[in-house]
């Protein structure tokens, strides 16, 4: 218990470093000079580096598992508080992000490795649920603690910071206190811990060295590969909060920044308290697939409400439709976790980091793809993030001003531009705004000379980026609306997969292959005792 809960803080602290920069994200980009494709790539190259770090995490197996988890959490820990927070530019916060990626791909397949062994299979839905509350737990750790120093600390370096102290310390624990089984005990499949004292005579023969021959070879099934690719395509929404929930919040919905994060905290709570129930319940009537089938059906109906919200939804409604959803996301991925480590120990019990190397490598390619295509789907996404603020600014400012500048043809906003003095542009700047507030032609006049409050440097602005932003601002719902409808896509993918994996559809059969399992493990132990 004291390793797994070494293990769940690691996972917790790791995620909370990798996922800070999505709760500041818009001061990232305006900060260090990125457009919103930019930022986008970075993400895509860190998703990259680091399926090729859940690969090389599959030597796991051969190097052990505790020092991968520890060390690396220590090297992100440093980059996080010293490295991110003095980022002279984005292409140095760019490079520092891949090589955070690169470890979390390896601690992303290390980490579910070592709770697998230190929990028993009949216990793997509740234990697995603990590691899949690493992700959740780290983003709702990044709602709370953002939405509440956000407004008092401003600088986005200081959420940095924060996180990189919480991983320096925890880090320094997991060195001193997190150790892994022996290759012989860990490599054979637990199934409860009765079985403690078969394994362990086991282990006196046992031939580790063959076990590991050709270990990819042995995952390349459909069982393994098949349900890894539907596990990615279901999180696309996961991901997608992750990542780009605050922007979204901010841009579309008229939210600030730590509000957006507020709504955060509803979505990542309930996730994470699913997560542990539905664990516990799944463990308790020893089946995945149902509850997998109920997760997955209730998060396509709750992704088609989100996506159906509009631009007036209050922040309580957000918050309902969007805790609604995380518990059906919780519900099927946490029995799935455990049903996937099931299934690749039933294809090799010594190769289990093998075959999450296979499948964060798979998460991890999906997540970089959909996040490279995210902005052609968003494309309005860029002048409203790299212009959108400066926008609010001044609208807020000067109302108005830019209320009577929208009505206004811009061919004729050019012939004032070019020549102030010119009379006849004024005459049909007057009569445009006369038709359109319905006013006489003197309250007219008023507000066209109203526009002399408006400085020349916001006119400026507003002539070359106001029409790209108001048009951008009535794109953006529906084109956000087509990226929601793909994360539907993703989930109804998954559905079909489940049928391939390992695991009972009946409590009462799988009851029974418990009582079997029950009785060939008294004859062995009678074998045993009589050798």
């Amino acid at each position: 218990m004291w390793y797994l809960g070494i293990v769940v803080a690691v996972t917790i602290i790791l995620y909370y470093q990798f996922y800070i920069a999505g709760a500041v994200s818009p001061t990232i980009i305006a900060d260090l000079g990125m457009t919103f494709p930019f930022y986008v790539y970075i993400t895509v190259v860190a998703n990259a580096v680091g399926a090729f770090g859940s690969l090389a995490a599959g030597l796991a197996d051969r190097w052990g598992r505790a020092n991968l988890v520890a060390y690396g959490l220590l090297i992100v820990g440093l980059l996080v508080l010293f490295g991110i927070p003095n980022a002279s530019g984005k292409w140095t916060f760019a490079v520092l992000f891949a090589v955070i990626g690169l470890v979390e791909g390896v601690i992303l397949v290390a980490t579910p490795a070592l709770i697998r062994d230190f929990s028993p299979q009949l216990g793997r839905a509740s234990a697995m649920g603990f590691w899949t509350l690493g992700p959740v737990v780290a983003s709702l750790l990044v709602a709370v603690v953002s939405s509440n120093t956000l407004n008092h600390l401003g600088a986005w370096q200081d959420q940095f910071i924060i996180a990189g102290i919480a991983g320096i310390v925890v880090g320094l624990i997991a060195v001193a206190g997190l150790r892994e089984l022996s290759p012989q005990l860990r490599d054979q499949l637990m199934v409860s811990i009765r079985d403690r004292a078969v394994i362990e005579a086991r282990a006196r023969g046992l031939n580790v060295e063959e076990s590991l021959r050709r270990p990819w070879r042995q995952m390349l099934h459909l069982d393994v590969i098949g349900s890894a690719f539907a596990i990615s395509v279901f999180l696309l929404i996961y991901y997608t909060a992750v990542g780009f929930f605050t922007v979204y919040f901010t841009f579309l919905h008229g939210f600030s920044l730590s509000t957006a994060n507020s709504i955060g905290d509803w979505f990542w709570g309930f996730d994470a308290i699913a997560l542990i129930l539905v664990g516990i319940l799944s463990d308790r009537v020893r089946v995945r697939k149902p509850f997998m089938v109920l997760g997955g059906v209730g998060a396509i109906v709750m992704t088609i409400v989100f996506l159906n919200l509009g631009a007036k939804t209050s922040f309580a409604t957000f918050s309902v439709v969007i805790s609604f959803l995380a518990v059906f996301l919780a519900i099927a991925y946490g029995p799935w976790m455990a049903s996937f480590t099931e299934t690749v120990e039933k294809r090799n019990p010594a190769l289990t980091a093998t075959g999450l190397a296979v499948w964060g490598w798979i998460i991890r390619v999906v997540i970089a793809i959909s996040i490279l295509i995210l902005p052609s789907v968003v494309g309005s996404m860029t002048p409203l993030v790299t212009y959108g603020a400066q926008f609010a600014t001044i609208e807020a400012t000067y109302p108005q001003q830019l209320a009577t500048l929208a009505v206004i043809d811009p061919a004729t906003q050019a012939a004032m531009s070019a020549n102030p003095a010119d009379t006849a542009a004024q005459a049909k700047a007057v009569g445009e705004i006369a038709t359109a507030f319905k006013v006489s032609p003197t309250a007219a006049t008023a507000r066209l000379v109203g526009l002399a409050a408006l400085p020349k440097a916001d006119q400026v602005f507003l002539a070359e980026h106001g029409t790209q932003v108001v048009t951008a601002s009535a794109a953006a719902p529906g084109q956000w609306k087509n990226w929601w409808w793909v994360c539907v896509g993703g989930q109804v993918l998954f559905l079909p997969f489940i049928l391939v994996m390992t695991g009972r559809w009946s409590p009462r059969k799988a009851r029974q292959d418990a009582e079997e399992h029950d009785r060939l493990i008294q004859q062995e132990l009678a074998a045993l005792e009589k050798a």
